[in-house]
């Protein structure tokens, strides 16, 4: 028989749960439930799971960010290309977290679920500050306090600069760099090994909420599924066909219909690097792309594209500020936008890291992160989505670059659209 994938793991584990905490639900009130069942052996489980997410969300960023932008230092030798490769990536991702935000205080998915058992000390929202202070903010003045207080603008900032000076000093440092690509990959191996145990920690927080919610919590949760999937629909529909269209003067049917092969390998094995073979031949073939460019852009999109992964992001802050029931502000949200747009850089290719990358989020914020178990069960339909958005951003935005760099490229609009 063919070994069960994690996957299907915690998806059994997230129905098991969702079932044993509504068998749970109506006896929550005596003793033994109460204190061992839900106050001991599921409260166990599920707090070590996510301190043992808490406890790589520090060097996982900063590590896998430090290797990243060192790599993106690369793009100095394809110059316009690659300020124009870089700027695309970073402003979809920005117009795609918006989306999300925006579109969630419209729905509002949490709504309906009030979830009161948690420590109110260790999740309160950061403080309003002005933009400037925001801004200024950003740089440490001590990095290593940044990274014992988890202060995550300020950890991206450092790992950004660090991995700028590394591409600078080049063959100077390898031994340096070889350092970091070893720690990532450790970094890696440990998040794959905590990821093992993850059907167990989302089998104890789901049966937590739903023993103490029960049937209550079922709606909000479709509500997250549906809204994370309307914006990511939004966003490819109107913010990436709108731009092909204006910029790169390509039908939109016309690229959907070509696209389509690419899409279905991103649906069907939720990773950017799995369709970059089957992205290139379409673009190269399709498209009439030269190779220069689309080997430069496509690479890299899978690396830094993070804009399905964004939208996630908006939505479940959004999703979980309501559930727990903590108001959130214009500062805070335009926090939730720089801190995921930056963290974009480093957040793609990193195995299972989804969850803690989200956490990074919810910690800048002053989110509870226990709010990721009402989600994680489902982020495989998420996630098969949100790549197949990714992917069709890398190829957005190569397309894009070819037509302002001059290509002749197929598919182009002679006439106006009907």
């Amino acid at each position: 028989m063919k070994k069960m994938t994690l996957t299907s793991k915690i998806l059994i584990s997230l129905i098991s749960g969702i079932i044993f905490g509504l068998l749970l639900f109506p006896f929550k009130n005596i003793t033994f439930i109460d204190h061992y069942i839900i106050g001991f052996f599921l409260k166990l489980g599920g707090s070590v799971f996510i301190n043992a997410i808490k406890m790589l969300v520090v060097p996982l960023v900063f590590i896998s960010l430090t290797v990243g932008s060192s790599a993106i230092g690369d793009t100095k030798k394809l110059g316009r290309i690659g300020i124009k490769t870089l700027s695309f990536y970073l402003f979809t991702t920005a117009i795609a977290i918006t989306i999300a935000l925006v579109l969630a205080n419209i729905i509002d998915p949490g709504n309906g679920l009030i979830i009161e058992n948690i420590n109110r000390s260790d999740t309160v929202v950061n403080n309003s500050k002005s933009f400037v202070e925001v801004l200024i903010d950003i740089v440490p003045s001590n990095p290593i306090s940044a990274m014992a207080k988890g202060n995550m603008l300020q950890i991206i900032f450092f790992a950004l600069l660090t991995g700028m000076g590394l591409t600078i000093l080049g063959d100077k440092v390898n031994k340096i760099k070889n350092l970091f690509d070893q720690s990532n990959d450790l970094i890696l191996e440990l998040v794959n090994l905590i990821m093992q145990f993850a059907p167990i920690g989302v089998f104890c927080l789901i049966a937590t909420t739903f023993s103490t919610l029960g049937y209550q919590a079922m709606i909000p949760l479709f509500k997250y599924i549906g809204t994370t999937l309307l914006a990511l629909l939004i966003h490819v529909l109107i913010t990436y066909q709108g731009l092909l269209y204006l910029v790169a003067k390509i039908n939109p049917i016309v690229f959907i219909k070509k696209f389509i092969p690419a899409i279905s390998v991103a649906f069907s094995t939720s990773s950017s690097g799995a369709t970059i073979p089957i992205n290139l031949e379409i673009l190269r073939e399709k498209f009439g792309v030269s190779k220069s460019t689309s080997s430069f852009t496509i690479p890299l999109g899978a690396s830094i594209n993070m804009d399905g992964t964004s939208i996630m992001q908006g939505v479940a802050v959004v999703f979980i500020a309501t559930a727990y029931g903590i108001q959130l502000d214009m500062g805070d949200y335009m926090m939730v936008i720089l801190t995921a747009t930056l963290a974009s850089i480093g957040t793609a290719g990193v195995p299972g890291a989804g969850p803690i990358m989200l956490s990074m989020v919810l910690t800048q914020v002053g989110l509870p992160i226990e709010g990721i178990a009402l989600i994680m069960g489902v982020d495989r339909i998420i996630d098969m989505n949100r790549t197949a958005v990714n992917i069709t951003g890398d190829a957005v935005c190569t397309l894009i670059i070819a037509k302002t760099e001059g290509e002749d490229i197929s598919g182009e609009v002679k006439t106006k659209l009907i």
